[in-house]
């Protein structure tokens, strides 16, 4: 009788703790809210903060940041004492342990049915036992937290990740898409029924007012997407069917917004194949026009640029991953406004350099200057996710549409005067 009085406390500080779980872990997700929300806002203090000093702006989003640093700050105190509540609830009712041996034993004691000495033994094994029961509850509560954390984790490792065939042969490497339809997280669609052929040997531009869906068009095309309906081929292979990574493989890819890492010029250029010898790669920097910017650096190659290139200028930047586009020399060309940061003497170079890599391949250019498409062997104009116009320049410039439209336009700016 007197181990029972020692031990019922036990699992009921244990129930106490864990039917605390679901108020405790709602706190929790409440603290991971504000601590990605005060994480985001401080990278985009520091990615912007050019832009906030220059419209005085500064003070205004540190009095955001401010605001919501308090609401983490209070949310993790608020759940740092739930979690206590529960531990120091099941620890009340541990204490309650000793006294229900201290009660039970003085009765057995005038019952004479113990002696005193028995009594000692079961207070000094209830100190013995708490002891370690207690630091098990502190445990618990850390583990029951840790919920949140692996949830987190296996939300990230259950995103789909795009399998499909790693060994296949293409037949040539034109691309296809066929009543291709995409959105985002099933809102409105982006794109709707697209039809185009790109041909191999050919540059296909694809032109249209802004969020017509041209970079769309050049993402389902390397497959950083799977269409909604409708397929996307290459070479006659459904592109659904085949392993992203392997397929890449195919594919040089210069974005609008250029990514660059905290290294050398020479490594950022080198992404574009690992392989590469250090001539190889001074050569792609060369069609490029890069050495102009790098003879000014102070260890030219070997000068490590900054996070993203932050000590580079935009079109600089540009180079660079034109550069690396060269240096991969893959059989398909997606050049997503890939010289829109470039004065137009480099933007000229750079295009006789484009010339010599796009021949006999698959190119994709995406472009707002009609300059730079004039010698495009298809025009594809997208209007409101849409395939609007398509034929060569001479056919459309005939149709009197939206591409004749653009061009007048942009003739009429190049003559406007401030």
């Amino acid at each position: 009788r007197l181990a029972i009085a020692l031990l019922w406390v036990v699992p009921v500080a244990f129930i106490i703790l864990y039917s605390t779980k679901n108020y405790v872990q709602n706190s929790g997700r409440v603290t991971m809210k504000h601590t990605l929300d005060c994480g985001d806002a401080i990278q985009e203090c520091l990615e912007s903060v050019r832009d906030l000093k220059s419209y005085n702006s500064q003070d205004l989003y540190f009095d955001k940041l401010s605001s919501l640093n308090r609401d983490l700050e209070k949310s993790r105190i608020t759940t740092e004492l739930k979690t206590a509540a529960g531990v120091i609830s099941g620890n009340v009712v541990l204490k309650l342990g000793i006294v229900s041996v201290i009660l039970l034993g003085s009765y057995l004691i005038s019952q004479g049915q113990v002696s005193i000495y028995t009594l000692l033994i079961f207070l000094i094994a209830a100190s013995t036992i708490y002891s370690p029961v207690e630091n098990s509850l502190m445990f618990l509560a850390e583990i029951l937290m840790m919920d949140l954390k692996i949830d987190r984790s296996k939300e990230i490792q259950s995103q789909v990740i795009p399998e499909g065939l790693k060994e296949y042969e293409l037949d040539g490497y034109d691309i296809e898409f066929s009543d291709v339809s995409f959105n985002y997280d099933d809102l409105k669609d982006v794109l709707t029924d697209i039809n185009f052929i790109a041909h191999q040997g050919e540059v296909t531009a694809l032109v249209g007012p802004s969020g017509g869906g041209k970079s769309t068009v050049s993402k389902l095309a390397a497959r950083f997407w799977d269409p909604v309906s409708g397929q996307v081929k290459l070479g006659g292979k459904d592109l659904s069917e085949l392993d992203s990574e392997k397929l890449l493989e195919n594919f040089s890819i210069v974005f609008q917004d250029v990514i660059l890492f905290n290294n050398t010029i020479m490594e950022n250029i080198r992404v574009g194949n690992r392989d590469a010898t250090d001539e190889e790669v001074m050569k792609a920097a060369q069609l490029a026009e890069c050495e102009e910017f790098m003879e000014k650096l102070p260890k030219g190659y070997d000068t490590v640029i900054g996070e993203n290139g932050e000590l580079l200028s935009g079109g600089q930047r540009q180079r660079i991953s034109i550069a690396r586009a060269l240096l991969k020399d893959a059989n398909v060309i997606l050049l997503d406004e890939a010289t829109s940061f470039l004065d137009v003497e480099n933007e000229s170079k750079i295009q006789k350099a484009l010339s010599a890599l796009i021949k006999n391949k698959t190119v994709i250019i995406i472009a707002h200057r009609m300059r730079t498409i004039a010698n495009a062997d298809k025009i594809i104009v997208l209007d409101g996710g849409k395939v609007v116009e398509q034929g060569s320049p001479e056919e459309l410039l005939a149709n009197n549409g939206i591409f004749k439209r653009m061009v007048d336009l942009q003739k009429m700016s190049d003559a406007w005067e401030i």
